[in-house]
């Protein structure tokens, strides 16, 4: 593709609000679970499919036909809440791409698990010990297993394909070289590095910080015309400043640290304090956020994974004083050009 294409790269806010939760409509009007298109000519593709994500996606006027891929930048609920209805309606409309399937890549098995809060007075028991920590490939696999009864119906009875030979589900491979440990070394230096290619998009990844979280992935889109990076859920961290240089656009997550001490304020139990904690450990501020934009020479910041979900625009407001390219707060089905202007 030349630059002359006309590709129009832009992306569609599926849906702009962080967390496990299902946030109550305030004044911003009610957000949907972290979703993102990245719409690119005729294709898109999709960065992570959180919780009301497969609702939007109806509504935004894509056609399912045109997916080329799914990102998943970590295996978070809040961020892959819709995967099982992608893999089980997604057949309807994708019958035909036995010979393409759509490819979901995403991190692979953290390999063990995290450490213990040192806030536990008890050590509590993980979920399913024999195999705790699946990755991508593994956790699409056991959800579409989960509904066998269903697809079983759906595959014997009137001859659909089966959604594990529509949708190709893989693993990350993290550089060898990169020093990464999921305990030890979660979030290493190092240069992004290719995890797909088309003609139309390179799409390259980078390790951050979002503890107990490993690995967690930032992903930037590189086209012809313009570049769009999308942080994933993440701390401030010089990775994700590497990963966005000069980026044409920035969607990156913002924690109104205000609200998390107003909900943990009356709270003494240790659960309470241990979810303080993570907040502060793992998230960015309004303002840190404005400020690795800036210091990414991006064009174009976009907040989402905004938590609270249900806070009115004016909180996220600060990152505007911050930042002094342009700035935006989408709402949930907002298009954002990303056509290079520099």
């Amino acid at each position: 593709m030349t630059p002359t294409s006309s590709l129009k790269p832009h992306i569609v806010t599926l849906g702009t609000a962080g967390g496990p939760r299902w946030w109550a409509a305030a004044d911003s009007g009610e957000r949907t679970g972290i979703a993102t298109a990245v719409v690119v000519g005729d294709a898109f593709y999709l960065v992570d499919f959180g919780q009301g994500a497969g609702r939007r996606l109806s509504q935004s006027g894509l056609e399912l036909k045109d997916l080329r891929a799914l990102f998943i930048t970590h295996l978070h609920s809040d961020h892959v809440y819709d995967l099982a209805g992608l893999g089980i309606f997604g057949l309807y409309a994708l019958t035909d791409r036995t010979d393409s399937p759509v490819k979901i890549i995403g991190p692979g098995n953290r390999g063990e698990l995290p450490a213990v809060s040192p806030r536990a007075v008890v050590e509590p028991q993980p979920l399913a010990p024999e195999n705790p920590t699946p990755g991508t490939r593994q956790m699409f696999e056991q959800l579409m297993k989960a509904h066998a009864t269903d697809l079983n119906d759906r595959i014997l009875d009137s001859l659909r394909p089966s959604p594990l030979d529509i949708f190709h589900a893989e693993d990350i491979r993290i550089p060898a070289d990169s020093g990464y440990h999921p305990n030890n070394n979660p979030t290493p230096d190092m240069e992004p590095f290719e995890v797909y290619r088309d003609e139309l998009v390179t799409v390259t990844a980078i390790l951050v910080e979002h503890p107990p979280v490993a690995p967690a992935f930032a992903f930037r889109f590189d086209t012809a015309e313009g570049s769009v990076t999308i942080s994933g859920d993440t701390a401030y961290t010089q990775n994700m400043i590497t990963l966005a240089q000069d980026t044409d656009l920035l969607l990156h997550e913002a924690i109104d640290f205000a609200w998390v001490e107003s909900l943990y304020a009356d709270k003494t139990d240790e659960s309470s304090r241990a979810s303080r904690d993570h907040h502060y450990k793992s998230h960015t501020s309004v303002r840190e956020a404005a400020k690795l934009a800036e210091t990414a020479g991006a064009g174009h910041l976009a907040l989402h994974h905004l938590v609270p979900g249900s806070a009115s625009e004016s909180v996220w407001q600060e990152a505007g004083e911050h930042f002094s390219g342009t700035f935006t707060v989408p709402n949930d089905l907002d298009t954002i050009p990303f056509a290079r202007q520099r």
